[in-house]
């Protein structure tokens, strides 16, 4: 089966998006060279499963920053509202998160990187993610879209390793250990 894997920025204070959606805030810092390790976590996925809200925010960027394939899960888009030129890459289905991995593994896909909070959550719920690499960014929202909800029982996670970088970002990655 695929496994699914989380790499995500949040404010200190846990929000990914402000109320409204907008992610501006993550591109207000220094380039100081370095992805984080976004680049090296992308070579290990065979594609990304989104979410809607995600989708549509990436489509506001107006160039594609994937060139793997992109499935987009979503009960309230038309499977026609991928732009013709990023119809090979990407794929609008109305499934769960269990069925969505079970075509996937038909398909041959090992690893998946799962993006888009309420998506998470509900893959959390499903059981389906392995481990989590969050970078927290050195700002206070105080408000916006939460990368964790509520959930059914506690969900305990196993760290691996925490990095600091000069430009204050902290990263910290997880697995998902057992369910209680």
């Amino acid at each position: 089966m695929p496994t699914c894997h989380v790499y995500i920025a949040t404010s200190l204070d846990g929000f990914i998006a402000r109320p409204d959606g907008d992610i501006e805030w993550l591109h207000q810092w220094p380039d100081i060279g370095d992805d984080y390790g976004y680049g090296a976590f992308m070579s290990t996925v065979d594609g990304l499963i989104i979410g809607r809200g995600t989708f549509e925010k990436i489509l506001s960027f107006g160039r594609w920053p994937y060139d793997k394939p992109v499935v987009v899960l979503s009960r309230t888009l038309d499977p026609d509202a991928v732009p013709a030129d990023r119809a090979d890459r990407v794929r609008i289905l109305a499934l769960e998160p269990q069925e969505t991995i079970d075509m996937l593994r038909r398909e041959g896909w090992t690893r998946a990187y799962v993006d888009g909070g309420r998506l998470i959550q509900s893959f959390l719920a499903a059981g389906l993610i392995e481990d989590l690499t969050i970078t927290r960014i050195p700002i206070l929202l105080g408000a916006g879209r939460p990368l964790f909800g509520a959930l059914a029982q506690d969900i305990v996670l196993t760290h691996f390793e925490t990095t600091a970088y000069p430009s204050g970002f902290i990263q910290s990655r997880y697995a998902i250990g057992r369910v209680l």
